[in-house]
């Protein structure tokens, strides 16, 4: 579905998005946590350049994501990253159709960097610029190098938030699901820290949990009603069951209680999503958001494929936060609101 945009020196009327005329070329820029990123990306899902310069380092010895720490780091960067997007289309600025940049849900400081450098060039190339929502464009990230077209059912699993979503077209989406409390991503990493893992705790308990007994210790599975989560309950039960086994054993068995968390944690996603997917008779499921790179997760939804369910997954390298899946999201998922050069940034859903 396109949409018409308006340049913002000439004022020209340019059609953007899915169904356009004419071929898109989308630069796009992410940085709403941090990963200072940039992409070049034809008609939503053919990448052209991808360049992703990651923080991890620097905020590993603070545990997490400092704020202030990681807009400095985005303003460091922000220009390397798009002189090597261009470098390696082997285009240049005056061959994009459109600019864009991720506008919400993340932190403020480090979403202004990305998007003033997104109006900035817009602006010096006379090109429209495009706002992306965060939370979209790791959905659209399944439009890469695929074939995936709605209707799909999609479980979005991130460090912020957890979603169960049914994307009937392109811009058509309703969310029937989500976490009342902590999101997947967030209990993965709180449960790391009790085990002493590093950071990003999340990926370090995925690495350990396979060789552990998944069936060890039993947790409990909140209930709740409709297609909701909760999962700080199970939390509490590792935090209480860590202690009574340091006091018992002397040590924590981390392998066990990371793949009996894992189990408890990935079957509740499952369940959830397999028991809406019957209801609203939808067999095409798809996977996004950081923890959508979760080996167990990947592995339980993968095996509906024998039950005729077709399953996608974004490659490994545009699950985390990347600027590719913001210029997918640029060609099937415009949204005028988004897309005023005045937009401001949001650090939370709208």
């Amino acid at each position: 579905m396109s949409i018409e945009l308006k340049t913002p020196i000439s004022d020209k009327t340019i059609e953007v998005g899915y169904g356009s005329r004419c071929d898109n070329i989308i630069m796009a820029i992410e940085s709403s946590c941090d990963e200072t990123a940039c992409a070049i990306v034809k008609n939503g899902r053919e990448v052209l350049a991808n360049v992703v310069a990651s923080q991890i380092k620097t905020h590993q010895e603070f545990g997490g994501v400092v704020p202030e720490v990681a807009a400095r780091e985005h303003l460091e960067a922000i220009n390397l990253v798009i002189k090597e997007g261009f470098e390696q289309a082997k285009i240049t600025p005056n061959d994009v159709t459109a600019f864009a940049s991720t506008v919400g849900p993340g932190l403020v400081g480090s979403l202004l960097v990305g998007l003033n450098a997104a109006k900035t060039l817009a602006i010096t190339y006379d090109k429209p610029f495009i706002g992306i929502n965060h939370l979209s464009a790791h959905i659209c990230a399944n439009y890469i190098n695929t074939d995936l077209t709605p209707p799909f059912m999609s479980l979005l699993v991130s460090g912020g938030h957890t979603q169960i979503i049914i994307v009937r077209d392109y811009n058509d989406v309703e969310i029937i699901g989500e976490t009342v409390d902590d999101a997947t991503g967030e209990a993965y990493d709180k449960v790391a820290r009790l085990l002493g893992l590093p950071y990003p705790g999340g990926v370090f308990l995925d690495k350990i949990a396979p060789n552990g007994n998944k069936n060890a210790y039993k947790l409990p599975i909140a209930k709740v009603d409709g297609y909701n989560f909760s999962f700080s309950g199970l939390k509490t039960a590792v935090l209480n069951l860590t202690k009574k086994l340091e006091k018992e054993l002397g040590e924590i068995p981390k392998e066990d209680v990371a793949a009996s968390f894992q189990e408890c944690i990935t079957k509740t996603l499952f369940d959830k999503v397999y028991k809406a997917s019957k209801e609203y008779n939808i067999n095409q499921i798809v996977l996004a958001g950081g923890v959508a790179a979760n080996s167990e997760i990947r592995r339980k939804f993968f095996e509906l494929k024998e039950q005729g369910y077709k399953v996608f997954a974004p490659e490994m390298r545009y699950c985390t936060d990347n600027a590719a899946m913001v210029g997918a999201c640029a060609y099937f998922s415009p949204s005028k609101e988004l897309s005023k050069l005045d937009i401001e940034v949001f650090s939370r859903c709208k």
